[in-house]
């Protein structure tokens, strides 16, 4: 399955209406500056009743040009004008309706096609950077070109569910058809890799490969088959690119932060001291981190992710709070946490899953989640909600799916450990990581925005 990806979007279509024919024109036949004889209204009444009708045409709606306008079958309107509405076609017309019924319909084929050339996001000159992820349970792909200083536009997306770690809490290996999954997925993004010209990209893979016996054979693999040649990164890199992405949900302002990444093999924990001058990158700002060997696929192959009871929750939530108690850096933020300027930021399925369940989305909407703020009681609620739903309840909602239905409550446990040790009254969601963080650190390294703002041109 695969997730659902923003992209390029059109303005909303907007609604235009038709201009009046003035009274008495051609369009108007009744209307006359003479005046008319006694009776010669009732007698016209009766030739236009007794005069043989040209049916009128259905209203088709066409799209041009984001606006929505309405034509008649048989009266087709000049190119940016719609045709006056009631106005019959003419008798010599009805032989030819389908012939023109059928040139409309192609107008409107054309006035479709063009509107998605206007979605496409065009580069032009500006480079274009790439950044992928391999994790223990999602691959992911980002293409992005240069924006205003620290932004970036995406240009192209690709996330699918793999589950490359199925498995390997148990074996200590990738399993053939994880692998298999996996390579499928990455010959995707090598297809669209290599369909555009890139400045520079990175490409890495997570816990599942750094933990696996087999994980150098598999990228081996990868390579060989799908033309990528992919970078193990270390749990310290994968904490500080997490910080990297999620740089913009952090206002000015706040002094402390808890930025946590739940993922499937691994969880990423940074404590964040800005209650100093702010520097332009986050991670400069990271004054302790772990990494927890622990994730949403090992915790539920572990505990149980399809019937989860109140009683193994609890167990889950227990098991993960005994390892952040080996987390000798834990207190390094303390002395901001009584403070309303302090929050948790989380970056994973897991919190985006809840705001979904909050918010009650009937179709996962990423607009609407990025950046979102829960309060405590928002967050017992969701966790409470899901606890009570069994596994097909789960996979019924839309901002779950079968895909994540035996890991949402694995999530939840790791999330209500971490919220016992760092007690906040609000937390962020970032639908966003280590890709942004990835491509930011890209950008930044080639000079893109210095080089563009300083020569006065903005992409």
């Amino acid at each position: 399955m695969e997730d659902p990806e923003t992209g390029a979007r059109a303005p909303e279509a907007g609604v235009s209406s038709g201009s009046r024919s003035p009274r008495g024109g051609p369009g108007n036949p009744t209307a006359s500056p003479k005046k008319r004889a006694p009776g010669s209204r009732s007698a016209d009444r009766q030739a236009r009743a007794e005069a043989p009708q040209a049916p009128k045409g259905k209203k088709r709606r066409k799209r041009k040009r984001g606006r929505k306008v309405f034509a008649r079958d048989g009266a087709p309107a000049p190119a940016g004008k719609v045709a006056p509405a009631g106005k019959a076609a003419a008798p010599q017309a009805q032989a030819g309706r389908r012939g023109v019924a059928e040139a409309a319909r192609s107008n409107i084929s054309v006035a479709i096609v063009d509107r998605r050339k206007e979605r496409r996001v065009e580069t032009g000159d500006l480079p274009v950077f790439a950044a992928l992820d391999l994790g223990t349970n999602n691959c992911r792909l980002l293409v992005a070109v240069p924006g205003r200083p620290g932004q970036f536009r995406v240009v192209d997306a690709f996330s699918r569910i793999v589950r490359l770690g199925e498995g390997l809490s148990t074996t200590g290996r990738l399993s053939q058809a994880a692998m298999d999954r996996a390579i499928e997925a990455l010959k995707v993004c090598g297809d669209k890799l290599g369909s555009r010209s890139i400045r520079r990209a990175r490409l890495i893979a997570t816990e599942a490969c750094r933990s696996a016996e087999n994980g150098a054979e598999f990228l081996a693999r990868v390579e060989a088959e799908a033309g990528l040649k992919l970078e193990i990164i270390d749990r310290q890199t994968e904490a500080r690119l997490a910080v990297s992405g999620c740089g913009s949900l952090v206002e000015r302002g706040t002094e402390g932060v808890v930025l946590f990444d739940i993922g499937g093999g691994s969880s990423e924990i940074a404590l964040i001291d800005i209650s100093g001058r702010r520097s332009a990158r986050l991670a400069n700002h990271i004054v302790s981190w772990t990494s927890l060997p622990v994730g949403v696929v090992s915790l539920a192959e572990r505990f149980g992710g399809r019937h989860v009871t109140p009683e193994s929750f609890a167990a889950m939530v227990a098991d993960v709070a005994d390892r952040l108690a080996g987390f000798e850096g834990r207190d390094r933020i303390d002395h901001l946490m009584d403070r309303s300027r302090f929050h948790l930021l989380g970056t994973s399925g897991t919190v985006t899953t809840l705001a979904g369940v909050h918010l009650g989305l009937e179709r996962y909407d990423r607009r609407r989640v990025d950046g979102l703020w829960m309060d405590n009681a928002s967050v017992d609620r969701m966790i409470e909600k899901l606890l009570g739903w069994d596994f097909q309840a789960r996979v019924a909602n839309a901002c779950i799916g079968a895909d994540r239905a035996d890991l949402v409550l694995a999530g939840c446990a790791i999330l209500e450990a971490i919220r016992r040790v760092w007690p906040s009254d609000r937390l962020r969601v970032a639908d966003r990581g280590l890709r942004e963080g990835i491509l930011s650190e890209l950008m930044a390294e080639d000079g893109v925005w210095r080089r563009n703002w300083r020569n006065g041109s903005r992409p």
